[in-house]
């Protein structure tokens, strides 16, 4: 997995020579997993084309706060909501004014004031104006702010005038972005996760499964990475592509994902159950295809191994996360797995609506604890599973 996979940048380009250069800082950021969306301020679109932006980041550029078909939605919030960091390159003196001032007067400042995510700023400009009082005063004022401020550069400007003010290379700037998701959070910890839905034969061609994706799951095998764990990923039937950093472990049944869990608990400091285990199983297995014929066809289902609860009893268990996904008595039916599966934590998942859980990028939780019971609102799977983990670490490590 490259340093920025999963990650959503948005690129705010402003109004300063330097934005020539945003073309390729798109495109080295995607070099490194990203997944970049543009804004281009009216005083960028001086220096630099949409169409060229567009055609580089394949999302649409954004430059209109009131763009009426995106307002239909509250486009600025949304956009908002989407990033995991919003970097200014190249970064004019009007718009770290702007900023630095609280000001929301055009479609970027909108959404740096409507989002939590990261800011990161490049100034670029003639090597006077960035020596100025004012300016480097709205720095300061950023930086007590914790924005992230990339140093210019010295050297020869567009005006002919030599000194600090020249926008970095490319590949520097999307390297100070990665470094900006580095974390030592999990440093040290064996981390073993549970992701996909498990198949439970009928015949050798028909079986029995649920909806999962291993979406969920994936996201946080790759945030434990990156913050710094040790991962073993055992999985099941998934639609999505393994991280290579993890040791993964293939399974189909629910008594293959047991068998591989108890194999490999042991040394685990942590374990995330997030696969969805079929609760049952066929009793007799068919070794031919059954025939489809007018009589109705009755299976007899007998109970799967419990993973979380027999995690859960050893005498030296990891700190343990289950995840419920529930359609009713969401909440009541939570709190009850919590207790008897003996679990430190539950993530409570209501897999009834379309828009989130099964199958969705995106999803919202209740992470049920002894001691809380918190709120996780809609976001993508990366940024939810960032904030289970978030809460985890707080109260447990």
């Amino acid at each position: 997995m490259s340093s920025l996979t999963n990650k959503r940048i948005i690129l705010g380009v402003s109004g300063s020579i330097s934005a020539y250069k945003s073309p390729d800082i798109v495109r080295r950021l995607q070099d490194l997993g990203a997944e970049v969306r543009v804004i281009l301020t009216a005083g960028g679109a001086k220096f630099i084309t949409e169409l060229s932006l567009q055609a580089i980041s394949k999302n649409k550029v954004h430059n209109n706060l009131w763009d009426k078909d995106a307002e239909l939605s509250m486009g600025h919030i949304e956009l908002a909501k989407w990033a995991d960091l919003i970097l200014i390159a190249p970064a004019s003196a009007n718009t770290i004014a702007n900023i630095a001032n609280g000001k929301a007067c055009d479609l970027l400042t909108s959404v740096i004031l409507a989002s939590t995510a990261k800011l990161m700023i490049a100034p670029a400009m003639n090597q006077q104006m960035y020596q100025a009082n004012a300016l480097q005063t709205n720095l300061d004022i950023l930086i007590s702010r914790q924005v992230s401020i990339i140093q210019p550069e010295s050297g020869v400007q567009a005006c002919g005038d030599t000194g600090l003010g020249r926008l970095p290379e490319s590949s520097d700037i999307a390297n100070q972005v990665a470094k900006q998701f580095e974390t030592t959070q999990l440093s040290g910890k064996n981390v073993l996760v549970t992701v996909g839905a498990t198949i439970e034969p009928i015949d050798p061609v028909r079986y029995i499964s649920n909806h999962s994706s291993g979406k969920m799951g994936m996201a946080l095998v790759d945030r434990c990475i990156e913050m710094g764990a040790k991962v073993t990923c055992i999985y099941a039937n998934i639609s999505i592509p393994l991280n290579d950093k993890a040791l993964n472990i293939q399974t189909l049944s629910a008594d293959q994902m047991h068998e591989s869990v108890m194999s490999h608990i042991n040394q685990q400091q942590i374990f995330i159950a997030v696969a969805a285990v079929s609760d049952y199983r066929v009793k007799n297995l068919s070794n031919q295809k059954i025939k489809k014929s007018s009589d109705n066809l009755i299976l007899e289902l007998i109970p799967n191994k419990d993973i979380l609860a027999d995690v859960c009893k050893l005498n030296k268990k990891p700190l343990c996360i289950g995840f419920a996904a529930e359609t009713q008595n969401i909440l009541e039916n939570a709190q009850i797995k919590l207790k008897n599966k003996a679990s430190d934590v539950i993530i409570l998942n209501d897999v009834s609506s379309d828009e989130i859980g099964f199958n969705s990028d995106k999803n919202q939780v209740i992470f049920i604890s002894q001691n809380q019971q918190q709120n996780i609102a809609k976001n993508s799977k990366i940024k939810i599973a960032d904030n289970i983990l978030k809460i985890f670490i707080k109260e447990f490590l």
